[in-house]
Order: C-alpha cells, then sequence, then structure tokens
C-alpha cells in the first residue's frame, strides 16, 4: 500500500495557501462516510508521483501529522492548467471492508485483424464503472482486440466476468469495434466529376426520382 505524509492545514487564507504552493505543498481535505473533514496538505510531487506509480484508484495510507493513519483514494483533484500544476487535491476514507463504486480505465490491447485490411478500430468507451472492495479495484480493464475483424465489435457482456469485482455498465455497451474503411473517392470528386458539375446534379436528380 502506498504511504504519503500529510501536514494539517489551520491557516486557510489566500496568503497563507498562496505560501504552501510555493513551498511544492497542495492543499487538500480528507473526508469520508461519518468522518470529520479536516483540511491538510501533501507534497505535490509526492502526490503525483503516488498516483502515478500506483494508479488512479490506490488504496493510500495517509500519515497525518499528530494523528492517526487512514486509508483514503484521490477522489478529485484540481489543475491550474496554464502552468500545469497541481492546486487542490480531494481525498476519501474508505472503509476496507465495504464496496464501493469507481471509475475505471479501459486499454485495448493488440492490432484487430480487420485493420490489416483497411479497418478503423475505434473505442467508444475509455472508462466504466465497477463495484469492489478497495483492496479489489483493478487498476484498469484490458480489452484483447486481436481477433476483431470488419464488422466485428466487443461489448460489456463479452468482458470476462471476475469475483474479485463487478461491471456497472449495460451488457450491449460497445467498448471496442472495427469498422468498414470510408471510400476517398467517394467523398472527394475527381478532376473529371468537378467540371462536369451541371450534369452531376441531374445525375442526383435522377437518383432521386428512382428512389421514390
Amino acid at each position: 500500500m502506498a504511504k504519503l505524509k500529510a501536514v494539517k492545514r489551520e491557516d486557510h487564507t489566500t496568503s497563507a495557501t498562496k505560501k504552501l504552493r510555493g513551498q511544492g505543498q497542495v492543499p487538500a481535505v480528507v473526508y469520508g462516510k461519518d468522518k470529520e473533514t479536516k483540511s491538510i496538505a501533501v507534497n505535490s510531487i509526492e502526490l503525483v508521483k503516488t498516483v502515478r506509480d500506483e494508479g488512479r484508484n490506490a488504496i493510500i495510507s495517509l500519515d497525518v501529522e499528530n494523528d492517526k493513519s487512514v486509508e483514503v483514494m484521490l477522489h478529485d483533484y484540481q489543475m491550474d492548467m496554464l502552468k500545469d500544476e497541481l492546486i487542490h487535491a480531494d481525498f476519501y476514507i474508505v472503509d476496507m471492508s465495504e464496496e464501493m463504486d469507481v471509475d475505471v480505465a479501459i486499454r485495448l490491447d493488440g492490432e484487430a485483424a480487420g485493420t490489416k485490411e483497411g479497418g478503423v478500430l475505434q473505442q467508444p468507451l475509455f472508462e466504466l464503472v465497477v463495484r469492489a472492495k478497495p483492496n479489489n479495484i483493478p487498476d484498469e480493464i484490458v480489452v484483447d482486440v486481436s481477433d476483431l475483424d470488419i464488422g466485428d465489435s466487443i461489448t460489456i457482456a463479452d468482458l470476462p466476468k471476475s469475483d474479485k469485482y463487478e461491471i456497472l455498465e449495460e451488457e450491449d455497451t460497445a467498448v471496442a469495434t472495427v469498422t468498414a474503411p470510408t471510400e476517398e473517392e467517394d467523398l472527394e470528386p475527381s478532376d473529371e466529376d468537378e467540371s462536369a458539375e451541371p450534369e452531376l446534379v441531374g445525375a442526383e436528380d435522377d437518383e432521386e426520382e428512382e428512389q421514390e
């Protein structure tokens, strides 16, 4: 289990928060069901490293200054997009014996057979919701797409079942598909077509009449 040290944060003024960030600390809160919300600060680099090494849904042992350690998950965070800096974090205290619902990333693995024939591999779903006890939450769901031909798809129902977690998505939800290649010649008119535009318009009208 990953470990992270935290200090209590008493001063919530803008100047104090700015000073914290200048020292490489991230203002944060830690809370949970029937738990008192506490203001803390953690080292920015250590937090980013922990999430990168352990995964977004990692269980973290948060060692709060002058207090007992608690098991938490990084529930939410805020970034300063201009500076690309972490500016706030929310930690949720978890009950290791109680199931919870979390978002888990989907990663497609392998080269789809249909792409060798010009097909296009598409991923309609990038995350799915699973229900599991904290220690059983997967880092990611890996989906093997190597057997997919043009026109094939993989849905939630096709994913392997696990006794450690339950997937809470509709079974007919598509996870990966291989679509037929688009005929570029149908989309881009040739030079001859461009010079014969009036005749093409008439041809389209004739086709519409035939369809009617």
